[in-house]
């Protein structure tokens, strides 16, 4: 295994892993999928060995030893500080000799659009927004939760229909029909049961997100408190992305707004419309649009980017993927 290809692609997600080996030429000699990407659960060796089991498979399979550029666009890669604590992690592991580690919201960005030109809101269990202009200026928030200002994602979104339920069960707050579906989708017969489920963890924590769709089902019923929260993600989605616009001096001028992550993706029509009249409205030259390529996509064209490949090798990639 003497070659060398030119990029190495890596999308770490928390739930799975993606990788793709790239030649110079833009051709996809080999693809790979591992686990999650959780260095706050299993620790940075640890999440990494995650990715380098994905690697070295994908590595096997292309006849290659290392790559000249690696392209990581990871989750729980928040802030600088971690960017770089990552980045030194993967350089490490003697893959390639330029690493270059974004989060992993970037990737969805860079999947959508033809240039490093644009803006992307991803609402899936979270909610986060980047935006990149072709010099390199970046726009970005933290979004590690409500610590850092964030309402909505689907985590988000069951709590708070947790709780308006829970109100309207013991009188607390108005009617809704939450409070009723929500016991409903685990076979239970009150919120007061439901509650209790959860406290003891007779309903794993993590099936909360289930509750999203009952959720998104209610509003389309036409339940009022299950529309107001739905209305209430558009704006956020939309606050997200006008932010990033005007960090960017992008707001005067037509640009691309992605929208990812399972949420969206989605297209649930009150929040599709919503989403969009917010931004006709606010950000009159705003383009929306829905991502659906796989984000490793994304990871290898900003690979590409740095390596200053050419657009029809840019596009060799993309017609893989998008094949």
């Amino acid at each position: 295994m003497g070659l060398t290809a030119c990029v190495l692609a890596v999308d770490a997600g928390n739930s799975k892993t993606d990788v793709a080996v790239v030649a110079a030429d833009g051709n996809v000699l080999a693809t790979a999928r591992g686990g999650g990407f959780r260095p706050p659960v299993v620790g940075v060796e640890a999440a990494v060995d995650t990715v380098a089991d994905a690697v070295g498979r994908a590595f096997a399979a292309a006849g290659v030893s290392s790559v000249e550029h690696v392209s990581a666009c990871l989750a729980n890669a928040d802030f600088p500080l971690e960017e770089r604590q990552l980045a030194a992690a993967l350089h490490a592991r003697a893959w390639g000799a330029d690493v270059e580690v974004r989060n992993d919201t970037f990737a969805i960005l860079r999947a959508g659009i033809t240039e490093p030109r644009g803006v992307a809101v991803v609402c899936g269990a979270g909610i986060n927004c980047v935006g990149m202009r072709p010099d390199g200026r970046t726009a970005r928030f933290p979004a590690l939760g409500r610590i850092s200002g964030d309402w909505g994602g689907g985590w988000g979104l069951a709590e708070e229909a947790l709780w308006h339920a829970a109100r309207a069960e013991d009188g607390r707050g108005v009617d809704t029909e939450l409070a009723r579906v929500l016991p409903r989708h685990f076979g239970l017969p009150s919120m007061y049961a439901l509650i209790e489920a959860l406290h003891l963890e007779e309903i794993a924590p993590a099936r909360r997100h289930e509750l999203t769709p009952v959720l998104f089902a209610a509003a389309a019923a036409g339940d009022a408190v299950a529309r107001s929260l739905v209305d209430r993600l558009a704006d956020e989605v939309v606050s997200m992305a006008t932010v990033a616009l005007t960090r960017l001096d992008l707001l005067d001028e037509e640009t691309p707004v992605l929208l990812g992550g399972s949420v969206l993706a989605a297209r649930h029509p009150q929040l599709d419309d919503g989403v969009r009249e917010l931004l006709a409205a606010r950000a009159p030259k705003a383009v929306p649009q829905v991502v659906t390529a796989r984000p490793v996509l994304g990871a290898a064209l900003l690979g590409l980017d740095r390596a200053g490949a050419s657009a029809r090798v840019r596009e060799r990639v993309r017609a893989y993927y998008e094949a």
